[in-house]
């Protein structure tokens, strides 16, 4: 826990059922639940089916399936949904025959809907609620649980202080949304989700590229290349260059953001069944005038506040400086057999600094007075190493072929972070509001060690798909891990402590049954385990926290496998959630003992389509709802709404208006429950935001083959919304408008 997240703490009460022998049960449950859906629809041989990958076509188990690149008219309609992804098992699917859900924001959606970010993405990914903290942190939340696993290329990763969510999209190629647990593949972790950021690779054998300008509201400026070439004359070796720059102000008084970005990767046959990628990315944000805390709700006379959207608690030299750094490996082989072997080598690198003014309290409405400060210098540069090993290929038992998927991974991250502190009393803040950032900056402290950790998990894995008959196949998989954690001393740890869990075991297991050529019905159970630093009466450490997701439905593709839908009930449960053991403290302290409960039950349903409605008619639709309650049935997860509508479409006219594109999407969820203190009544009240719904409008027209330009607004209506954090709330985006032109060869 950084101090960061010291003082952001809200508490989020988890758990989960921890009694294995009704999972058969609970299975037979969701199947009962979808059946209805299939509306009558009579059980068939789909042997007319053609998915998308199959055990003989034995895809490369070391990194997802690469995504080839054809050049082709700007005029061109979309894609929005994929063929496959190794996300949710290690084994190559199609989304209709992975038994959990699956969304995939393409390329071509990230560049509709001008997604800068991974965070934009995110925000636009069915069943995913994305918060803002303040304008440095965002909390993200898949059915009532934090997401805390990333992954690079299906590799999974420890974020350390800076979130995957930050990253920019110009070096990834799409990115993929699994949710529910995914302890199969990323070992510890949250029963949310994995996002899993696919990269680009360098697979044209000609020179190609593309150049792309931007302008846009807050004085944004960008620009963007990337260019693919052969390095060989025969194309077997070649290189992909990715370089963005761009700076923006923003609606938040004083705050400027200039970003760098940097991204190269060279792809080597190096024989006819072997293949190597070696490559490197560097992400430079330099951000001032951030804001810290968010803003208050109350005045000093109980009534709420009403700032205006560009109203800051930042100073003239607050500062956010972060880098994210990696380096990566993968070498691979097939054999004659059609089994494929991987090897990946990854290094991740971060840092962040920050200088900060917190400023907390209840203002006069009419004075402004009231408030306090606390300057803040951070420094953090968390690195994580990675090894792993795959195997996969086909096997033959009764009769019919089989697919099987094996790995073995090892990683050592290094965390922890440095504080500064004042010297001396802080100046008092003054008028509120009059506020314009002109706060003296403090002397500070030299940096000090606050807490410093070295996290080591390995783990084996292996999955198979039993074709068991034509229409049925059976998933089956399991997970063992290890994983320990080795604590220094420092400011905020009085004693160096170790905390380690040995052989822990994650099953999977999936059912999909298809009803014709194009539906078929699914079941799955999965698990995840989350280390936790609680003790009891005897002084031992907790077990992890474990989340079972439970999950079934239906899933259809049509279009010949350009549109994909589904539709999914749900239910996770975590167990070993940390309570207070009541009359017992942990030997030799005076701190209370813990014990193990029952916590969270989250349940819901999902619907999703994705793809291509007809010719030319791209779609994107999700909606998700959900109730998360304690033990004893109070809600809980209330930062975050339990209702969540995502939709935008894209049309490519054709004929005499060949050439223009128009799109619009709107994003809607219901009310946080989000309570707070009335400091003059003592009374909690509501403090969310009120359900709200957000607008956005795209226009592209291809001037050529190779030139187009588009049109972008966000928030069309100019809806003024916010996000409560634990303390405040920070204000969403007012209207912004984008302007890109883009130039391909």
């Amino acid at each position: 826990m950084t101090i960061h997240d010291t003082f952001s703490m809200h508490t989020r009460i988890t758990n989960r059922s921890s009694a294995r022998a009704r999972r058969l049960n609970t299975l037979s449950a969701l199947l009962a639940s979808a059946w209805p859906l299939l509306a009558g629809a009579q059980p068939q041989a789909a042997t007319s089916a053609a998915p998308a990958a199959s055990a003989t076509s034995a895809p490369d188990p070391s990194q997802l399936p690469v995504v080839r690149i054809t050049a082709r008219s700007a005029s061109d309609p979309a894609s929005y949904t994929a063929g496959a992804s190794q996300s949710a098992t290690g084994l190559s699917l199609s989304l209709r025959e992975t038994p959990q859900s699956v969304t995939i924001i393409t390329a071509d959606r990230i560049r509709d809907q001008a997604m800068n970010s991974i965070a934009d993405a995110l925000q636009s990914t069915t069943g995913v609620s994305f918060k803002e903290t303040d304008r440095g942190r965002n909390s993200l939340s898949v059915r009532g649980f934090d997401i805390d696993s990333f992954q690079y290329d299906g590799v999974p990763v420890a974020t350390g202080n800076i979130g995957g969510e930050t990253g920019s999209t110009v070096i990834y190629e799409r990115v993929e949304v699994v949710r529910g647990a995914t302890g199969l593949l990323s070992g510890a972790g949250s029963p949310s989700a994995a996002i899993n950021l696919v990269r680009k690779r360098a697979d044209s054998k000609v020179l190609t590229g593309s150049v792309e300008a931007t302008v846009g509201s807050w004085q944004q400026r960008g620009l963007t290349v990337d260019l693919s070439t052969p390095l060989t004359q025969d194309g077997r070796v070649r290189a992909r260059v990715v370089a963005n720059a761009e700076q923006q102000n923003a609606f938040i008084d004083l705050e400027n953001t200039k970003r760098t970005v940097l991204y190269g990767v060279v792809d080597a046959d190096l024989g006819p069944m072997t293949r190597l990628s070696v490559g490197g990315s560097d992400q430079h944000d330099r951000r001032n005038g951030v804001y810290w805390g968010g803003l208050t709700y109350w005045n000093a006379d109980g009534t709420r506040t009403d700032w205006d959207r560009s109203k800051t608690t930042a100073t003239r030299w607050n500062q956010w400086d972060t880098r994210q750094q990696t380096l990566f490996a993968n070498l691979s082989h097939q054999f004659d057999n059609l089994w494929r072997v991987g090897l990946n080598l990854d290094h991740y690198k971060q840092r962040e600094e920050s200088m900060l003014l917190w400023i907390t309290g209840t203002p006069d409405r009419n004075t402004g007075l009231g408030l306090d400060a606390r300057p803040y210098h951070y420094l953090a540069a968390p690195t994580q190493d990675q090894i792993s090993l795959t195997a996969n290929g086909p096997f033959r038992l009764w009769g019919r072929e089989h697919e099987l998927s094996a790995g073995l991974s090892f990683s050592r991250a290094r965390g922890g972070w440095d504080n500064a502190d004042p010297i001396g009393a802080a100046a008092p803040v003054g008028n509120f509001n009059n506020w314009d950032g002109s706060y003296a900056r403090p002397a500070m402290t030299a940096l000090y060690l606050a807490s410093r950790d070295t996290t080591a998990q390995s783990g084996a894995y292996a999955a198979t798909r039993l074709q068991l008959s034509d229409p049925l196949k059976l998933i089956l998989g399991a997970r063992l891990s290890n994983w320990k954690q080795d604590n220094d001393v420092g400011a905020w740890t009085a004693a160096p402590f170790t905390i380690e869990h040995k052989n822990q075991f994650t099953p999977y297991a999936g059912l999909v049954f298809d009803i014709s050529a194009n539906l078929s019905l699914y079941a799955s159970s999965t698990e995840i385990f989350k280390p936790q630093n609680a003790l009891d009466r005897n002084g031992r450490y907790l077990d992890p926290l474990t989340g079972t997701s439970y999950e079934g439905g239906i899933k259809g593709e049509f279009m010949n496998g350009r549109l994909n839908a589904s539709a999914a009930v749900f239910r996770i449960d975590q167990d070993n959630f940390a309570v207070t053991d009541t009359g017992y403290f942990v030997p030799g302290t005076t701190t209370a003992a813990m014990r193990a409960s029952k916590g969270v039950r989250s349940q819901g349903y999902e619907l999703e389509a994705s793809g291509e409605l007809a010719p030319g008619w791209s779609l994107s639709a999700g909606w998700t709802q959900f109730s998360a309650r304690d033990a004893q049935g109070a809600d809980v997860a209330l930062d975050h709404p339990r209702r969540l509508l995502k939709l935008f479409s894209k049309y490519a006219f054709t004929g005499g208006l060949q050439g223009l594109s128009v799109g619009g999407g709107v994003n809607w969820e219901t009310a946080q429950l989000s309570r707070a203190t009335n400091p003059v009544s003592g009374l909690e009240e509501q403090v969310g935001q009120s359900a709200h719904a957000v607008a956005d409008l795209m226009l592209r027209y291809a001037l050529s083959k190779q030139t187009s330009v588009q049109l972008n607004i966000d928030n069309l209506f100019d809806k003024a919304y916010y996000s409560s954090g634990w303390s405040g709330y920070t204000y969403g985006k007012p209207r912004g408008v984008r302007l890109s032109a883009s130039y391909g060869f």
